[in-house]
């Protein structure tokens, strides 16, 4: 059929609704199979991302074992738990998902790394140890030098909040005892209040900044072999950043990832705004949609815009990919759980009081994050009686029930492969 645009009105073959990276992992496939796409959603939520594409870190069941081997992993988690989305896919498919989106961030600049059968393992600005399944490139020299365990010196700025060497060090002791910490001093960035993490970075865009960050390192290096930073290498090319404070310092040089909101996810937000559109997607990032209709069996029509309606979408198929609760895609109230924008029915607790249990920390993790949309083998979102509630209709990421993604450290993962599957299942059938 093809995007057509008519004044305020658009017609297109497929409206993505949500702007999360389940969202933009669907626009980059449907891209990919030549789909004539509209995306609309906010994309504040990317700004909290870490930058790590987490596959799963941790083990679904209440024993919560650390996950090294994620392939392994899930295959264990799809014959215990078949209801689990992953386990609407092939490890194949998850595999292809994952190395679609690591594909899209090479091509955009932005190169991931890791391991193809294992986690990495990799420090976070807390002094703990967390294992994921991609890291961007900048990240990568720390992975290799925790396990090397080599005299590594980690850096701090003074001001800047929620990154303190010395408090990881002293953390990370007994694990990695060649650490040392140093703060330095930015001249360039001095200035009234707090410094921000995200105006340091495009100050370091500056080569001559980067050469009085480098002076300010260079008499703490001591005998250290690899150098750690806060992830404030740039934001358009931060591999290229590091580059250069390598070539200036004479030795591997990583960011570690800083505490929310982060360099990292403006990194990915600027990406996205920039680099879907050129994939032929229309985007419609900080819009939302208002309204539904939908033709029985046949088309769907929304009313999209900022405050209020301004633009009209047909749309032979709508893909729901509007996040849980942070993302709106789910509200709450007193009577319930309900869907925010069809009022799809939602695997919930039968009663409030069974959301949550008696201790927040409980291994066995609480009811109301497993809440969500059924969906058949297709990702279409299905009614009580298991069928689908529109054939057209799909759902993709934190709006599927039984999965709890952040317990299982599986976000990234479980974004993009059921983003995957939808559009593949899209593909297949037409509609």
């Amino acid at each position: 059929m093809g995007l057509q645009v008519k004044k305020n009105n658009i017609s297109c073959d497929l409206m993505i609704i949500g702007a999360g990276m389940a969202g933009v992992a669907a626009a980059i496939f449907a891209a990919r199979n030549g789909i004539d796409t509209v995306q609309a959603g906010l994309t504040g939520e990317t700004l909290y991302a870490s930058g790590l594409f987490d596959l799963y870190g941790v083990s679904h069941s209440p024993t919560r074992e650390l996950i090294d081997d994620p392939w392994q992993g899930l295959r264990q988690l799809k014959k215990k738990n078949p209801e689990h989305p992953f386990s609407l896919l092939s490890i194949d498919q998850i595999r292809t998902a994952m190395d679609g989106l690591t594909k899209f961030m090479e091509d955009v600049g932005q190169p991931y790394k890791g391991y193809p059968d294992k986690n990495a393992r990799l420090i976070t600005s807390v002094g703990t140890i967390k294992r994921t399944y991609r890291v961007p490139e900048t990240l990568w020299e720390g992975v290799k030098a925790l396990e090397k365990k080599e005299p590594c010196l980690i850096v701090d700025i003074q001001g800047l909040r929620g990154f303190s060497a010395i408090q990881m060090v002293e953390s990370l002791s007994h694990s990695w005892p060649c650490l040392a910490a140093a703060t330095i001093n930015l001249s360039w960035d001095n200035r009234l209040g707090p410094k921000y993490a995200e105006h340091i970075a495009r100050g370091l865009e500056s080569e001559s900044a980067r050469m009085e960050m480098a002076d300010a390192i260079r008499p703490h290096l001591g005998d250290a072999k690899t150098l750690g930073l806060p992830a404030v290498l740039g934001i358009q090319d931060p591999l290229g950043v590091c580059r250069d404070m390598e070539k200036k310092l004479g030795l591997p040089v990583f960011e570690i990832p800083t505490m929310p909101p982060a360099v990292a996810g403006v990194r990915l937000k600027e990406a996205f705004d920039i680099h879907l559109p050129r994939l032929g997607i229309q985007t419609f990032f900080h819009h939302t949609v208002h309204t539904v209709r939908h033709q029985k069996d046949e088309r769907f029509f929304l009313e999209v815009g900022r405050t209020a309606p301004e633009i009209t979408v047909s749309a032979d198929v709508v893909l729901l990919a509007t996040g849980r609760f942070l993302g709106k895609g789910l509200i709450s109230d007193r009577k319930g759980i309900r869907e925010a924008l069809l009022d799809l029915p939602v695997s919930q607790p039968d009663h409030r009081r069974y959301w949550h249990r008696e201790s927040f920390l409980d291994p066995k993790g609480h009811a109301i994050n497993l809440a969500g949309l059924e969906v058949d083998d297709s990702f279409r979102p299905i009614t009580a009686r298991g069928l689908p509630a529109c054939p057209n209709l799909y759902a993709a990421g934190s709006i599927l029930a039984y999965q709890d993604w952040i317990r299982t450290k599986s976000g990234t993962g479980l974004a993009v492969a059921t983003a995957y599957g939808a559009i593949e299942a899209i593909k297949r059938t037409g509609k």
